[in-house]
């Protein structure tokens, strides 16, 4: 039986404040979103350790470190309406609906996508909405977003996504090849974009129609 409460505060101290992470809002949402319920059964026990974890589908979910460190760089307010590509098992979108007023949530993996639904509606949160669709092209019919993250790497940032993004909004994805990208934020400001090269990350490469293509089976 896992002491997951104590688990989590140790990941939060350890793991993520004392590697740079200030914002209280996005510590207290780690604090409170149980990660062991995010993964695997089997890996029930790696859950609050700082690595990222299979979650099926090719997919993984973050390390705990990641996920804040690009939470913290979106600075989401609780008025923000995000658009997250790549739901992944949930984490993360569970991290921003604590922080936002409504998460929209794209995964392409639908067994990933139902899965993430039926532990939103576990842990109560109400706020988000999560479809099973090609996240490179975003979400137009609720369009704008003041935040976008994208959880996986990409070659550049897909174009409707930067159309989606309202003025003074921020998009934070990973720009790269396959294995190794860069963080980069794009902030919309009144004569264009913004564009900075942060830390250097390892994410799964983002598929769909704006990002990579999917490599046929070996």
């Amino acid at each position: 039986m896992l002491n997951d409460t104590f688990l989590r505060q140790r990941m939060v101290r350890e793991l993520v404040e004392e590697r740079g992470v200030k914002d209280k809002r996005v510590l207290a949402a780690m604090r409170e979103v149980p990660r062991h319920l995010f993964v695997r059964e089997h890996l029930m026990s790696q859950a609050y350790q700082d690595h990222a974890l299979p979650i099926g589908g090719g997919q993984t979910i973050s390390q705990p470190f990641v996920v804040a460190r690009m939470t913290e760089l979106l600075e989401v307010e609780t008025t923000h309406k995000v658009l997250e590509v790549g739901t992944g098992s949930g984490y993360q979108t569970a991290i921003l609906a604590r922080l936002a007023r409504w998460v929209y949530s794209l995964e392409r993996v639908p067994e990933l996508a139902h899965e993430a639904i039926r532990r939103m509606r576990q842990l109560g949160i109400l706020n988000v909405k999560i479809q099973a669709f090609d996240g490179t092209v975003g979400w137009s019919e609720v369009a704008p977003f003041e935040r976008i993250l994208v959880a996986a790497g990409a070659p550049s940032a897909p174009r409707p996504l930067l159309d989606q993004l309202a003025p003074r909004g921020r998009l934070l994805l990973p720009e790269g090849d396959r294995h190794r990208q860069r963080l980069v934020l794009y902030e919309r400001l009144s004569r264009g974009l913004r564009r900075r090269e942060l830390d250097q990350v390892g994410f799964v490469p983002l598929i769909g129609r704006h990002g990579w293509e999917e490599e046929p089976p070996r």
